[in-house]
């Protein structure tokens, strides 16, 4: 029984293998045998060598595996391929979800020693999210205002990566505001749960129609409301005492941005000198001339001399205060009576006098208020600037001064 074989011969698949026996060549597998196994790239064995042992068993197992490295781990948000799974020499490619970004080594390779060439990477959320801001037409204000109501749909943001936005932030006034007349400058940005922001801009503007500017009048004013020439102001017209409204008193600035009714203009009074009586004289100023008489003896009295020559140089005084002068001058039948260059006639410069109870034969002079008041009486003559001081303290007068003042009616005195 010398010769027989004692352990299983050995055959090795993706290597080779290479025995010594005690014995010499002619005896394999006797008790005793070691035998070296080599295996080929990418396999291995349990142990290098292995000896026959009594119990007619080689002493380990001997087969040739493949070298094989760890599962990988899975990337979040993202996964990989390989080239031949776990294998030695299989090559792993990492990708992400759609929205993130690979941070670390793209592959992996299988190594020899049964490590990986590079650790997983990972899947990192850098895409911004995107926002798409609306698209708001020019808005025309309303009639009589300067603002418009601007309304719009808050813009959705798209995050590529998980979906989730975290908060959307308006620069601006909000939706259905009203806005001022111009440019607006508007943006939204949104912001995705790694902290990337997105935004867009979008701009509003709002326009005003507007008519052509009115101008109050000479010898008026013009009130408007609103902002005095948009759509749906209106604009109110008064004269100046003694000058009579001709034209539209109110106008509208319409939605084809032209004035409602015609031009307004201030005529200067009409007096009619022809009436039959002082009381329609005096009735043709009520409620809109003072009248200042001034009554002499003659032409040639120094008193009125003096006071006409004084009163020349504040005519623009005068007219601020809606003053009407009317001179009295000689005796009747010679008498004479006058309102600028219109002459009144003999009979009816008598009746002023007696309806005044003006004297014939010495100056005086009668201030007399829009009412019809009889309110100051002077024998001797005085300034323009006394004579404009009591004017001036008239209760009629606070009201005027304010609207002249407005107006920028001045006197350059």
């Amino acid at each position: 029984f010398a010769g027989t074989p004692w352990c299983a011969p050995i055959k090795v698949k993706h290597g080779d293998v290479s025995c010594r026996t005690p014995r010499g060549e002619h005896y394999r597998n006797v008790m005793g045998t070691r035998c070296k196994i080599r295996c080929k790239q990418g396999y291995e064995a349990p142990s290098s060598e292995v000896v026959c042992m009594a119990s007619k068993h080689w002493s380990s197992n001997y087969a040739c595996r493949e070298i094989r490295c760890p599962k990988l781990s899975m990337p979040a948000n993202g996964g990989y391929k390989c080239s031949d799974g776990s294998y030695f020499n299989s090559r792993c490619e990492f990708f992400c979800s759609p929205g993130f970004s690979l941070k670390g080594q793209k592959t992996a390779t299988c190594q020899h020693s049964k490590a990986w060439s590079a650790g997983v990477p990972t899947c990192v959320d850098m895409d911004p999210p995107k926002i798409k801001c609306p698209n708001v037409k020019d808005k025309w204000a309303e009639p009589g205002k300067l603002t418009a109501r601007v309304t719009w749909d808050t813009p959705e943001g798209v995050d590529t990566a998980d979906g989730i936005l975290t908060d959307v932030i308006l620069k601006g006034k909000p939706s259905k505001s009203d806005f001022p007349e111009g440019l607006h400058k508007m943006s939204y940005t949104v912001f995705d749960r790694a902290g990337n922001k997105g935004s867009c801009r979008f701009t509003i503007r709002v326009r005003v129609r507007r008519c052509s500017p009115l101008f109050a009048p000479d010898n008026g004013y013009m009130k408007c409301d609103s902002d005095n020439d948009n759509y749906g102001a209106t604009c109110n017209f008064k004269c100046t005492g003694g000058y009579e409204l001709q034209g539209s008193a109110a106008r509208v600035c319409q939605y084809g941005l032209t004035w409602s009714g015609t031009d307004t203009n201030c005529a200067a009074m009409n007096i009619n000198a022809g009436v039959r009586s002082a009381a329609a004289l005096l009735d043709q100023f009520y409620e809109k001339r003072r009248l200042l008489i001034i009554s002499a003896p003659t032409a040639a009295n120094h008193n009125y001399r003096f006071q006409m020559t004084n009163l020349q140089h504040a005519q623009c005084g005068l007219d601020l205060r809606h003053v009407t002068v009317i001179e009295l001058v000689g005796t009747y039948p010679a008498q004479i009576g006058r309102i600028r260059h219109m002459l009144l006639p003999p009979g009816l410069a008598l009746q002023l006098r007696l309806q005044l109870q003006i004297p014939q034969r010495s100056f005086q002079m009668v201030l007399v208020d829009k009412q019809g008041t009889d309110k100051q009486r002077y024998p001797f003559p005085i300034t323009s600037a006394e004579l404009f001081t009591t004017i001036d303290t008239f209760p009629l007068r606070k009201d005027e001064m304010v609207l002249q003042q407005e107006a920028g009616q001045t006197c350059q005195s």
